[in-house]
């Protein structure tokens, strides 16, 4: 019977690729249909993930085109606009990150610029190209800007089950207020509702937070508590940081010392804390490699400034990884600083799943 399903599920494959037209397959749609993935399908499609990223099963790369910001803002008419960036990076830049698992593959194509909330427009706009894998041809095309945001969530999830027992009751300090910052919620709500106490979330500006915490209460039974400093800081023993921050959002005397903190944004965390964690703690990226590559968060600029490169040095200085089961499966010493660039195979599942439960509603309407 398995055998039979497996290959069923081929020739199905294998007929969309070869005999049907590429379709795109955009966010309304997907709303009106009802495919996008519940918190627990989500949670489902990653766990898969994580289970063949360690088996070897499934991997992928990814490659970031970083434009100057010096040209972006020589421009006259941007000028004026040019203070109200001082504080975080544009972070304008072309990237596409590219995986294969045992049936499918995906590029996603990501581009972003924080000069587009000017516009009314979101920081950055995801595409993802699903394929199948045998054949290499394309299956649909998903507008993944939801999907992205959703899955980079479920790292605070992810990372909160390992380092937290099912009997500890933590609070939670959120820094950020966008998409991501509001799928880090759902996924907590929907895995360790009753282990947060509270997640305090801290925005760049000041409405930020309040509105957040006011559209999202009604949808989560953890109490959210907008905040407009650090103080409440040393009473969270987890700290999630989604932000495109150009300097340290926080100080080590700030944190609890045995804090757990994971890092999805820019140049976010003080060196202090990083030296702390290096030599008493555990540092963890999602992976080392696809981390100093892109280059763009604390862990991998400390190095860089000091001419070495994480990829290049990391291992040596106890830098572990989530992708590796050995690394990830042993104790962690604390603090606990987690670092992650977002995994191209993260994307590939999530939108696999997507994929498929959107086939599965939209056949009986094709039937009609």
């Amino acid at each position: 019977m398995q055998i039979a399903a497996v290959l069923g599920r081929r020739a199905v494959l294998q007929d969309l690729a070869m005999n049907h037209p590429v379709r795109f397959i955009g966010r309304d749609e997907i709303r009106e249909i009802g495919s996008e993935l519940t918190p627990a399908e989500l949670h489902q499609a990653v766990d898969r993930a994580w289970c063949d990223i360690r088996a070897g099963i499934a991997f992928g790369g990814k490659a970031v085109l970083s434009l100057p910001e010096d040209d972006f803002w020589r421009r006259p008419e941007r000028m004026p606009f040019k203070p109200a960036f001082s504080a975080e990076r544009l972070g304008w830049k072309l990237s596409s990150l590219y995986s294969v698992n045992a049936e499918f593959g995906a590029v996603k194509v990501i581009g972003a610029n924080a000069f587009n909330r000017k516009h009314g427009l979101p920081r950055s706009t995801s595409t993802i190209v699903l394929l199948d894998k045998l054949t290499m041809r394309p299956l649909a095309i998903l507008d993944g800007t939801a999907i992205s945001a959703s899955r980079t969530g479920t790292y605070a999830s992810t990372v909160f089950d390992r380092c937290f027992g099912p009997d500890q009751s933590v609070s939670v300090f959120l820094f950020g207020a966008g998409p991501i910052a509001q799928s880090v919620i759902a996924c907590l709500d929907h895995l360790a509702a009753d282990r947060v106490e509270q997640i305090f979330v801290k925005s760049r500006g000041r409405d930020g937070a309040r509105a957040m915490t006011a559209l999202l209460q009604p949808h989560t039974s953890i109490r959210l508590i907008p905040v407009e400093d650090n103080r409440r800081l040393c009473e969270c023993a987890f700290v999630v940081t989604a932000t495109n921050a150009r300097a340290p959002i926080f100080e080590d005397s700030e944190l609890m010392r045995d804090a757990v903190t994971l890092h999805l944004g820019g140049d976010e965390i003080p060196q202090a804390y990083l030296l702390r964690a290096l030599r008493s703690g555990t540092v963890v990226c999602d992976n080392l490699a696809m981390v100093s590559q892109r280059g763009s968060q604390s862990v991998a600029l400390y190095f860089q400034r000091k001419g070495l490169t994480l990829e290049a040095v990391g291992a040596l200085l106890g830098v572990r990884e989530l992708s590796s089961l050995a690394d990830w499966s042993d104790p962690l010493e604390r603090p606990v600083c987690i670092t992650c660039v977002g995994l191209p195979m993260l994307d590939l599942y999530t939108a696999q799943a997507t994929y498929e439960k959107h086939l599965r509603l939209s056949a009986p309407l094709r039937a009609d």
